[in-house]
């Protein structure tokens, strides 16, 4: 059962093998300590064939959350990367507005309550004022469907300068007034584009609904093990117990699908991820329960 009282710690679901079974992935992350999965439902044809689900598909997931106590309350959903909304290739808008519509209806029916934005304008073509715009005008839309179902929006904190830091969120926060709007920063993706991080957080901190920790080294966005890239930690955790942020933390890593993992050999690695995390959590003065 998912325990209120304590400050939630989920582990990204592309840190499990890819060959682990729905059940498996919450078995795992239940082992290895954690509270919560985020779903990834990214631009490969597999994950997005996920926004098709069918009720009894969708059931069965919801079966293993109450067999396992593992709940999925967020959702990262980067389809849009590769079909932005900023694109101005109209059928390629068009099916942006497909996935963020199919989205939202997978989270209201799976109980996620935070869908995390891929925020590009584009990716695999040109960005300029075009495209700029025509995000902007999709986030509106998008944001609008997702309040009809009473499910968060939340801009992340991204690899790329167009919102690599919480100011550049803060543009489209203002943009778009509502409470079904928020962001969703990145410990280590804001560390590579921001000299003052705990500054960033103090901004953003009144629309932050979930925070990546994740480690980076400067143009290494992916796969860098905590521990071996320059994120600081201790004192960003600190400078949110200052803040007095007690929102959903997501251990954000990828497992190495080039070999096969036992699930003993899968939730050791997890788990020496959060014992990092928490270590670094304690010394900011943040009281981890045992």
């Amino acid at each position: 059962m998912y325990d209120i009282k304590k400050r939630p710690l989920g582990i990204y679901e592309k840190a499990l093998p890819n060959d682990f079974t729905w059940l498996e992935k919450m078995q795992a992350a239940k082992q290895a300590g954690f509270d919560y999965i985020e779903i990834s439902v990214d631009e490969s044809d597999e994950r997005l064939a996920r926004l098709d689900w069918s009720d009894e598909q969708i059931e069965e997931i919801r079966s293993y959350m109450k067999e396992t106590g593992i709940i999925i309350p967020s959702m990262c959903l980067s389809g849009h990367r590769r079909f932005p909304f900023g694109s101005k290739n109209k059928e390629i808008r068009d099916k942006a507005f497909e996935i963020m519509e199919k989205g939202i209806i997978l989270a209201q029916k799976l109980g996620v309550r935070v869908i995390q934005l891929a925020t590009y304008d584009v990716y695999y073509e040109e960005s300029d004022e075009e495209t700029k715009a025509l995000f902007l005008e999709g986030m509106k839309k998008s944001v609008e469907m997702a309040s009809h179902a009473g499910v968060i929006l939340a801009m992340e904190i991204m690899d790329t300068p167009f919102v690599g830091t919480i100011l550049r969120a803060m543009h489209y926060i203002k943009e778009i007034r509502s409470p079904y709007f928020k962001i969703y920063p990145d410990m280590g993706n804001l560390t590579q584009f921001s000299a003052d991080v705990e500054s960033e957080f103090e901004l953003g901190i009144s629309e932050t609904v979930a925070i990546h920790v994740k480690e980076t080294n400067p143009g290494v966005f992916k796969c860098v093990p905590f521990g071996e890239g320059t994120v600081r930690f201790t004192d960003i955790f600190k400078k949110l117990k200052d803040l007095n942020y007690t929102g959903m933390f997501l251990i954000e890593m990828w497992a190495d699908n080039t070999k096969k993992q036992t699930m003993e050999e899968a939730v050791e690695t997890i788990r020496q991820a959060r014992l990092f995390v928490e270590d670094k959590m304690e010394q900011a003065g943040i009281k981890v329960p045992a």
